[in-house]
């Protein structure tokens, strides 16, 4: 009887021993990144993140990622700043105070790799967009391509190809498609993204070139079409990295990180955009 009762006393105390190292275990998982716990927070993640995004992002992070992050890491602040990729390329060139760059197209974040602003080993290939034809919604004209843009009388909005990523793959477009000269003197040429699709909403440009999501997001305008297969020397690439000048490692760190959840990445797809794989 004796000997049952030193045995049973052995078992409970390795059953307390056994719960208490896994107990302990699953909060060291958890505090090296490994739960995927949606309530799971991380007050240790403070301060401002500093984000410089392209203006075709400016809806996504607005209504839905910067507040999933800010529930996740509540002692956390995400600040946005939206321009056209080139405008924000010369802004951090002149200092602006930045800790994330997440461009519409490769061509900026690699300049300002080659300038050292940017952590090399944190750039990442991310997003996919596509470029696409819009008129205004309630449009009744005729144009159904790329190629009627040559003969039709009005205004085409595109952004600006010296500092609009959005603006150099309309004009990489045009140029392949053999249409630039016939018409380089109908565009109207817009700062960002934004500002192209609104000139098309409003109906003071027959036409434009946007992003696909920046079409989905605006129902004063439809789609005519996508870019011709071929047409575009590359895919329309979103890039995303963390400064180094970031004053805030540790919160740019789990702001990037938070990015490529899959929480996050189904919120992109929501918006239209593809996960570069």
């Amino acid at each position: 009887m004796k000997s049952m009762k030193k045995l049973l006393l052995v078992a409970i105390l390795l059953a307390v021993v056994v719960v208490s190292v896994g107990s302990c275990s699953a909060g060291i998982f958890d505090f090296l990144g490994g739960s995927n716990s949606n309530n799971a927070t991380n007050t240790n993640v403070t301060g401002d993140i500093n984000l410089a995004a392209a203006a075709s992002l400016k809806n996504v992070y607005d209504e839905k990622l910067i507040p999933m992050f800010k529930e996740k890491y509540p002692n956390a602040k995400v600040t946005p700043t939206y321009a056209s990729s080139g405008d924000l390329q010369t802004q951090i060139e002149n200092g602006l105070k930045a800790d994330i760059f997440m461009s519409a197209a490769n061509k900026q974040m690699n300049k300002l790799m080659e300038e050292g602003y940017i952590k090399n080993d944190t750039n990442k290939q991310f997003l996919e967009n596509k470029v696409v034809l819009i008129v205004p919604a309630n449009s009744t004209s005729n144009i159904s391509s790329f190629n009627d843009l040559k003969n039709m009388s009005g205004h085409i909005a595109i952004g600006d190809p010296e500092s609009v990523p959005a603006g150099q793959y309309a004009k990489e477009v045009f140029t392949n498609l053999g249409i630039w000269n016939a018409t380089e003197s109908k565009l109207s040429l817009g700062k960002d993204v934004t500002e192209v699709l609104n000139q098309v909403a409003q109906g003071s440009a027959d036409c434009g070139v946007v992003y696909s999501t920046d079409a989905k997001s605006n129902s004063g305008v439809k789609v005519v079409c996508e870019a011709p297969q071929g047409s575009l020397n590359t895919s329309v690439i979103y890039p995303v990295a963390e400064l180094k000048n970031t004053t805030n490692p540790d919160a740019a760190d789990a702001f990037l990180n938070f990015l490529q959840t899959k929480e996050a990445k189904d919120v992109f797809v929501e918006y239209g955009f593809t996960i570069h794989e």
